[in-house]
């Protein structure tokens, strides 16, 4: 990764880009480092995003603003100093030089949990995550 003293460049992507890379951008975003450029994108993005993950960032204080679904680029790619996938649905292509972390997120909903409740569950392990990676970055 780059000296914090240059932005250092982290895309998340997931199989959709309407949940849950698009929550952990926003909530990395929302720290408000300006030494960190951060972007999301999906393997297969859907139309739109998710409701209660919209719903469950506006909880704390969070706007997505125009965020919608993106295609994860090449260019997304070269750019990038770090890649966060979510999940284990996406794949991303060959030839990928950044470091990639794969975050496999608990997922409520095989326990019988559902709607914001879930969405909650989901977003706080996400937050933690983010925060630990941003101390990461920090520290680095």
């Amino acid at each position: 990764m780059t000296s914090m003293s240059t932005p250092t460049n982290v895309v998340f992507v997931c199989k959709k880009n309407g949940g849950k890379s698009q929550l952990a951008a926003a909530l990395l975003r929302a720290l408000g480092d300006e030494s960190i450029s951060v972007a999301s994108a999906g393997t297969a993005p859907g139309g739109s995003l998710n409701a209660e993950s919209v719903e469950s960032l506006a909880e704390l204080g969070i706007d997505v603003g125009d965020e919608h679904p993106k295609p994860l680029t090449s260019e997304m790619l070269d750019d990038a100093d770090l890649v966060v996938v979510l999940g284990d649905e996406a794949r991303l292509p060959d030839g990928v030089t950044a470091p990639v972390e794969r975050w496999i997120t608990d997922e409520p909903s095989e326990r019988g949990i559902t709607g914001m409740e879930r969405m909650r569950l989901v977003r706080d392990d996400i937050r933690a995550r983010v925060a630990e990676l941003h101390t990461r970055l920090r520290d680095a």
